[in-house]
């Protein structure tokens, strides 16, 4: 015959298995959901769906750039940016590498800016 203390002992011994099932339980399946939204946070940040059409403009010193996203101009540059002088671009080439560069920096979701550096290695001429 058992006794009313073994019960409560073999009772409680039964509640402590089943709360520590269930405590493997939830961190297992905790991970895993961690791991799908991590997963799906990154598909989507790397699901880069921007379509950027780039075009020369002829201004009335040289060569500037604008580039759209859709039908939306996001950026109209008419003098080469960083130096200190208001001109345009000598060539439409020189435009055209630089306006590559800057759709290249949105494309990986950096700054687009240039920097003079960028012009030294793109041989812009100034």
């Amino acid at each position: 015959m058992m006794m009313p203390g073994n019960l409560n002992h073999w009772k409680n011994k039964m509640m402590m298995t089943i709360n520590s099932l269930n405590s493997i339980y939830f961190r297992q399946n905790l991970r895993k959901y961690c791991l799908l939204v991590l997963l799906l946070i990154k598909l989507t940040a790397c699901s880069n769906n921007e379509n950027f059409q780039i075009k020369s403009i002829k201004t009335t010193s040289g060569w500037g750039y604008t580039i759209a996203n859709g039908h939306k101009t996001i950026i109209k540059q008419t003098i080469i940016p960083v130096i200190s002088k208001n001109k345009s671009f000598h060539s439409e080439e020189d435009a055209l590498k630089v306006a590559d560069l800057v759709v290249k920096k949105l494309s990986q979701n950096t700054s687009p800016s240039i920097t003079k550096n960028d012009l030294i290695l793109l041989k812009i001429k100034i």
